[in-house]
């Protein structure tokens, strides 16, 4: 569960105030929302499921959906993430954050740059960007990025188009890039410990988490895993 500081919001909802890069970094599950893979009727469920299991950041995404089924999903979503205080990110639609008190976007290459999806937002709020390259990692961290996403790792069916990255620079980005870094794509429970000994700190899932069984018992197993390699990696380290 995420431990950044939260205040009251407006008509007594939760807001995170100030998200440190510290905080960022101290989330090691990234769990997504994506509404090609779950009834938007089902969303809360699922969001809650994914909280239960330990998932310290959810995203809602979206993609084909009008701006008006994401304020809807998001609204309702924001009511579960908020009573846990764990951070809502909106794929795509900075302008969202108009609407619903949600604490993050996240922007893909071709997507708003990050200084637009701020100006679109209208408030401070956490951008993330998706990066498929060191050097994109690197550009991210220039523009102004509060964390990146980096894959994928493995070849995934929501990012058909884009070819795996593999491991090898894993460890690199976290050497260059002083950001909190998701690694991402085809990421599952099966390979999660290669992903780890790659040098990866903290990772995003998405069909694996959204197709599991029961996600708590995924979440959590995950969230296991992450959490035991990072005490053995940095012993007196807080988590």
């Amino acid at each position: 569960m995420f431990t950044g500081k939260i205040r009251p919001g407006r008509a007594g909802r939760l807001q995170l105030s100030a998200i440190s890069t510290k905080a960022l970094n101290a989330c090691r599950l990234y769990g997504i929302v994506d509404l090609s893979y779950v009834e938007k009727s089902d969303a809360a469920r699922v969001a809650e499921a994914m909280i239960k299991g330990g998932v310290d950041l959810i995203q809602l995404r979206g993609k084909g959906k009008s701006i008006g089924e994401l304020v809807d999903v998001a609204t309702e979503l924001h009511e579960t993430t908020s009573r846990s205080s764990t951070p809502l990110i909106v794929n795509d639609h900075a302008e969202i954050a108009r609407k619903v008190p949600i604490e993050g976007v996240h922007v893909g290459q071709d997507d708003d740059p990050i200084a637009v999806a701020r100006g679109k937002a209208g408030r401070p709020l956490l951008v993330g960007k998706s990066t498929h390259s060191l050097e994109q990692a690197h550009a991210a961290q220039r523009e102004g990025a509060d964390y990146i996403g980096f894959g994928p790792i493995f070849a995934t069916p929501t990012k058909p188009d884009y070819q795996p990255i593999g491991l090898k620079d894993i460890k690199q980005a976290h050497l260059d890039v002083n950001l909190p870094i998701f690694c991402i794509g085809g990421i599952k429970i099966d390979n999660l410990e290669l992903v780890i000994a790659a040098g990866a700190h903290s990772v995003a899932i998405v069909s694996g988490l959204l197709k599991a069984p029961d996600i708590v018992e995924y979440a959590r197993a995950c969230r296991k895993l992450l959490t035991l390699k990072s005490e053995i990696r940095n012993p007196k380290s807080e988590i």
